[in-house]
Formats: C-alpha cells, sequence, structure tokens
C-alpha cells in the first residue's frame, strides 16, 4: 500500500494537484506493480519562506540515507 507525500511550494491550483497525483499514481503503478486502488497521494503545501526548516532540513538532511534521488540544490 504505498502512500506518497509530495511537498511543493504553496500556490498549485487543485487541478494541478490533481496531474501530480495522477502521475505519482501512474508511477508507482508502473514501477512497483500496484494498482491504482492501493496507491494513495498527499499534497502538503509549504511557503517558500518556511522550506528550510520544514522540508529540507527534516526530510533532505535528516534522512539523507532514505533518499534515492538527491535534489540539485543546497539552501544551507
Amino acid at each position: 500500500m504505498p502512500h506518497v507525500i509530495v511537498k511543493l511550494y504553496a500556490g498549485k491550483s487543485a487541478e494541478q494537484k490533481a496531474v501530480i497525483a495522477d502521475a505519482v499514481t501512474m508511477a508507482i503503478m508502473a514501477s512497483a506493480g500496484s494498482s491504482a486502488d492501493a496507491v494513495s497521494v498527499a499534497i502538503e503545501d509549504v511557503a517558500p519562506t518556511d522550506w528550510v526548516d520544514a522540508v529540507y532540513k527534516p526530510d533532505i538532511v535528516a534522512k539523507a540515507a532514505t533518499l534515492f534521488k538527491k535534489p540539485g540544490y543546497n539552501p544551507l
């Protein structure tokens, strides 16, 4: 039962979020062999000014060993 949390800069429309959720679902289905009914996708809005403290430090730096795709930026 894959559950994916996508954190984005705030400001995407509901329609854009639906497209993202559909694309993530399709990728999980194709790569993990999951059915669409088994996949859930959450999208969390993050203010750009909060990104470093809310996402970069706790989810990227602190969990570096779990990253399979590292970002190409370093805001620190």
